[in-house]
């Protein structure tokens, strides 16, 4: 790892120091007088004017630096400017030029996985990078807790499973990381191929943009396999089935415009009303525990199809986070 503040240690600072140093000089200020100004040694200030210090070219070039050591040297040598207002000056540049500007592309020269990522300013809280690196993170955790919970991979549909987590703000397949290749089950495994990656999923990434378009604020869903049984343990939860015939996206936002949560397809039971979260005659959650460890005050969103024509039935988790969808299938099998 190249963090910014050694590009600002080892080529900015040098490059920045040995500029001021040659303009004071050049103004008549002694070497004595320079080091005290810097804050450096005399010796290291006979360094820079002899050119001893190796510098950086797009430094030494940027109009930015070379205006401000300029202005700076003038107001120092003249006694307007005191050394701590330099310093202030100069750290605003610093900072300005770290985002996404000249120091941010040299750290990207010296970390080049950094310009794979857009060339993000890096260094902004809110920064899309940060956001993204915080989403991947998500999703890995959500899939070590499936490759770690008994009995997942038999609720993997045959065409695999995909656990997707999306960015805020997100628009598209693009802003949605996921699993590159889905999850299936080897031999009674679930079996990850890859690291989560942004616009690998198609199907899964777009029930959850649909969900969202619809409505809900979700940014995580999960695919299993459909199953009555399944559904009736989820009765904590909002379940709303949708037309597997139709497209997805208009599918999914007609069945939430529509407002209305799903009949119990496994005791046809209307849970709508049902707020308890007690068994109720059916028989419930029998002997195998509540979900209600998984669900929060905002509870998750199940969202499925009982299939069609060559549409194999599927369930969607959805909830707010990747580990969260992944904590209430933890809780059903």
């Amino acid at each position: 790892m190249r963090f910014i503040e050694e590009i600002v240690v080892e080529q900015f600072l040098p490059t920045f120091r040995s500029m001021l140093a040659e303009e004071l000089r050049e103004r008549g200020l002694t070497q004595s007088e320079v080091a005290d100004i810097l804050g450096i040694s005399q010796s290291a200030v006979s360094k820079y004017a002899h050119g001893e210090v190796a510098r950086n070219e797009r430094v030494l070039a940027d109009g930015r630096v070379v205006d401000l050591v300029a202005d700076l040297a003038t107001g120092l040598a003249t006694g307007d400017v005191t050394p701590a207002g330099a310093l202030v000056e100069s750290e605003v540049l610093i900072r300005r030029l770290e985002r996404g500007d000249l120091l941010a592309e040299l750290q990207e020269k010296a970390m080049p996985a950094l310009a794979e990522n857009g060339g993000f300013a890096i260094h902004d809280p809110e920064s899309d990078l940060r956001s993204a690196e915080r989403v991947r993170a998500s999703v890995r955790r959500g899939l070590r807790t499936l490759e770690n919970t008994s009995g997942f991979a038999g609720l993997i549909p045959d065409v695999g499973s995909n656990l997707v987590e999306c960015l805020p703000g997100a628009t598209g397949i693009d802003d949605v990381a996921g699993v590159p290749g889905r999850i299936f089950d080897v031999k009674g495994r679930a079996t990850v191929p890859g690291s989560p990656e942004f616009g690998v999923s198609e199907h899964v990434a777009s029930v959850l943009l649909a969900a969202r378009a619809g409505g809900l604020d979700v940014r995580a869903a999960l695919d299993v396999r459909y199953d009555p049984a399944l559904l009736a343990r989820l009765s904590e939860c909002r379940t709303i089935e949708f037309d597997a015939d139709t497209d997805v996206e208009p599918a999914i936002e007609a069945a939430l415009a529509d407002g209305t949560d799903a009949i119990d397809v496994a005791g046809g039971i209307d849970r709508t009303d049902e707020t308890d979260g007690t068994d109720g005659a059916d028989g419930g959650f029998g002997d195998t525990g509540s979900v209600s460890d998984a669900i929060d005050d905002d509870p998750p969103v199940v969202l499925y199809q009982t299939g069609g024509f060559g549409i194999e039935p599927v369930t969607y988790l959805l909830a707010a986070d990747a580990p969260s969808a992944a904590a209430l299938v933890r809780e059903l099998v």
